[in-house]
């Protein structure tokens, strides 16, 4: 099981870099920030990419991600042109964590105006979106004309450090999405929230339906990432390093490979310990 952290894009630098470092000598696997335009009001709130690029510039072995960069405000051409950046300035340790995007105008859905989007109407954008960028970061040279997003003679080379591109990890629930993973994604992240269902019972759901995904794409389900996403559900996840132990016992048994806890934030209901937290990375 590896052990991860999702970074808050709230400090500004040179205190943030501080933090990164940290994350890194603390020894997770993967530094991970989320990719909005804003979050539940918070202010203030920085740029994902620029964040990322300037977190590869401080640190040499920590992976680093995005949970999760969507369609709500990325084309998938600035958007492979930054990833590509990234994975250089990092000399290959990006990972990109993919999502459909929510609604919620507090974040980032909808901000760029229009009309609203339907579920089916997100899923379809989504499915086109990842495809595009597949393309854009495997080129050499792309030319695409879809029903949401276009492409002309974008060159690509010389395409990523890591090949035949940066790894995606899929954010995905339902049928179509968990296709997309299967085809798609070097990995699949969750966070096993249903309201008013154990978040056990979730997963489990969740991981048939990923199986059946790889199985209907020709794809071998033990080939594929899977990140569980903590924070989101009430299992006491750094309530102590024995929680833990038994919390990522169970979710190893389960069938994931990678947790990722919230670094502990004053204030909010990601408050924690950050003497539990260290004793968690260090064992």
């Amino acid at each position: 099981m590896k052990i991860s952290t999702v970074m808050w894009p709230t400090e500004s630098w040179p205190e943030a870099g501080e933090l990164w470092r940290r994350a890194e000598d603390l020894g997770f696997h993967t530094a991970w920030v989320y990719d909005h335009m804003a979050w539940r009001g918070s202010t203030p709130w920085y740029d994902a990419y620029t964040t990322l690029a300037a977190a590869a510039a401080v640190t040499s072995r920590v992976r680093l991600g995005t949970l999760v960069t969507s369609p709500n405000f990325r084309h998938p051409v600035p958007t492979a042109h930054a990833v590509k950046t990234i994975d250089h300035v990092s000399g290959g340790r990006l990972t990109l964590g993919i999502g459909s995007g929510g609604a919620n105008r507090t974040s980032d859905g909808g901000i760029l105006g229009g009309e609203e989007w339907t579920p089916r109407g997100r899923a379809d954008r989504f499915a086109e979106w990842v495809g595009l960028l597949d393309r854009l970061l495997t080129g050499p040279g792309t030319t695409a004309e879809g029903a949401y997003y276009s492409a002309r003679e974008v060159v690509t080379e010389p395409g990523c450090v890591q090949r035949p591109r940066v790894p995606f990890v899929i954010a995905a629930t339902g049928p179509k999405g968990l296709r997309l993973a299967a085809r798609h994604g070097a990995g699949w992240v969750t966070n096993g929230r249903r309201d008013g269902v154990d978040p056990e019972r979730v997963v489990r759901e969740q991981l048939d339906g990923l199986r059946a995904a790889c199985e209907a794409e020709g794809r071998d389900f033990a080939g594929i990432r899977r990140l569980f996403l903590t924070g989101f559900t009430d299992e006491p996840w750094l309530a102590s390093p024995e929680a833990f132990a038994d919390l990522a016992g169970r979710y190893a048994e389960l069938g994931f490979d990678e947790v990722a806890l919230h670094w502990p934030r004053p204030g909010t209901d990601w408050a924690a310990d950050m003497k539990v937290f260290e004793a968690i990375a260090a064992a």
